[in-house]
């Protein structure tokens, strides 16, 4: 039987697209998925869809990610967090608790990527009772925005979208030969380098493995993006990506914003279940 696999990019507050897309697939009951894996954001919006709570990346993304314990640029410059990922995973679950019995009990396993701080490779963790906390935080460890590295297993890691920022090709390795890739850009889109990589070189000196991880994440991301454009002959992928006039950014706070984004996410994953609907009644 065809492995199917969900991919979820990440992107901070982006995710809130896929909140729309994983909320339209709850509405609709579709969990046709042998397993699913995501990076940073994409991993806090999939455990939602997999313990079935539908709307709770949405409160998130536009309730406790918008206030300053999160974000706060006043801290970051007097050495602080930008980004308390740390205070956003915990404080989220005390609000908004997650059905993980239902997860725990499902049949879709949900592996999380992180980023080895030590050989700056990726790592992909099945989650786990003990060890959820530590993967999802560590995933979504934007380097820099949060000044440390959770460790996981003993090792410390940090955010899994500079190693493998989409997963596809490894969804390919584990046996998915249809694979649906929910992105947090649209289509067309090729990642430049950033210039302010070299200018963080001095910053983490001790950690050369690190550093080469960052240097490489623009080509390591559109391989990705080339991968998805051209999969390898017997690989079926159905790729779900924000419009062109997606109006959300990594840090975008304003709520209307955000609104918008997840009713895109939304409309795009009404827009993917007819097609696949579609396309089974032609077959």
């Amino acid at each position: 039987m065809t492995q199917r696999a969900l991919v979820v990019e990440g992107g901070a507050m982006r995710g809130i697209f896929a909140a729309g897309v994983l909320d339209a697939f709850l509405e609709n009951s579709h969990h046709r998925f042998d397993f699913a894996v995501g990076v940073s954001a994409g991993s806090t919006n999939l455990i939602g869809y997999l313990a079935g709570d539908h709307g709770r990346s949405r409160r998130i993304i536009t309730d406790h990610a918008c206030r300053p314990d999160f974000i706060n640029w006043q801290r970051f410059m007097a050495g602080g967090h930008l980004c308390d990922v740390h205070w956003l995973w915990h404080q989220s679950r005390l609000e908004v608790p997650l059905s993980l019995e239902q997860h725990w009990q499902g049949k879709v396993p949900l592996w999380v990527v992180t980023t080895s701080v030590e050989d700056g490779a990726p790592r992909y963790f099945e989650t786990r009772p003990d060890n959820l906390d530590d993967v999802m935080t560590a995933s979504c460890s934007i380097p820099f925005a949060y000044r440390d590295f959770p460790t996981v297993a003993g090792h410390p890691m940090t955010d899994g979208g500079l190693a493998d920022s989409i997963p596809v090709r490894w969804a390919y390795e584990q046996g998915a030969r249809e694979i649906t890739v929910v992105l947090s850009r649209p289509q067309g889109f090729r990642k430049r380098p950033s210039a302010l990589t070299p200018l963080l070189k001095p910053w983490v000196r001790d950690m050369p493995a690190l550093y080469e991880a960052m240097a490489n994440r623009t080509d390591v991301y559109n391989q990705a993006l080339d991968f998805i454009d051209n999969p390898p002959e017997g690989c079926q992928l159905n790729v779900i990506a924000p419009p062109v006039h997606f109006p959300v950014n990594r840090l975008t706070t304003n709520v209307e914003k955000l609104e918008q984004g997840y009713q895109q996410g939304h409309w795009a994953g009404l827009q993917s279940l007819g097609a696949e609907v579609k396309q089974a009644s032609s077959c």
